[in-house]
């Protein structure tokens, strides 16, 4: 699982705030996780990802004091921008990584909880799948979910998925899903922190692409 611990996101403060150099150095690790996918099919969502932390790390540069924390981001974009605000700037671009991270938080705590398709047990389609729908499905229109739906298809075996995690080594399922879930620990603090950052400033838009 050398992908993900070689990377593990910081344990959050007591108050929950996100540090947001802190974020950005732990984010940008993330969109190998998709090459591991082993389908070019998935190259798009690498590519939002990645576009996504490029556009905070754009904001966050210009004034790095001032946008200490992503609360911070936000806050200031909403006074900057008014009511063209949340549809703007790195509040647009975190609203829609916050999406990309659950979907990669819902896949890897499905495969941890061994959720398996009982005729398929070594496809991963039935985590991905899961992952897409609850994180990712309602804001797409059916062009975007087409393109998913044929991502899904091209989903890697099982055994294959977790030996690309571990970047090839030789590592049993069992290592490999308890390195999932230490990974877990922290990243889903983070994204369940970013979530509910954006409820407490009614910062949700729910239109699809």
């Amino acid at each position: 699982m050398a992908l993900l611990l070689d990377n593990q996101f910081k344990e959050l403060p007591a108050d929950h705030v996100l540090d947001t150099k802190l974020f950005l150095e732990s984010v940008s690790h993330l969109p190998p996780f998709f090459d591991c996918l082993g389908s070019a099919v998935f190259a798009p969502i690498k590519s939002d990802i990645n576009g996504n932390i490029t556009k905070i790390r754009g904001v966050y540069n210009k004034d790095p004091a001032k946008y200490a924390t992503l609360q911070q981001i936000l806050e200031s974009e909403k006074e900057t921008h008014g009511a063209e605000w949340p549809k703007v700037g790195a509040t647009l671009a975190l609203m829609w990584l916050k999406r990309g991270l659950r979907f990669i938080q819902i896949l890897l705590q499905s495969l941890a909880d061994g959720e398996r398709d009982e005729n398929n047990p070594n496809l991963i389609r039935v985590n991905i799948t899961k992952a897409y729908e609850q994180a990712l499905k309602r804001y797409h229109g059916w062009i975007v979910q087409k393109v998913f739906k044929a991502a899904m298809l091209a989903a890697p075996y099982r055994s294959d998925f977790l030996k690309a995690l571990s970047k090839g080594e030789e590592v049993t399922e069992e290592d490999c899903l308890a390195d999932v879930r230490q990974f877990l620990i922290n990243y889903t603090a983070t994204v369940d922190a970013i979530y509910g950052m954006y409820t407490a400033l009614n910062a949700e838009l729910d239109y699809t692409v």
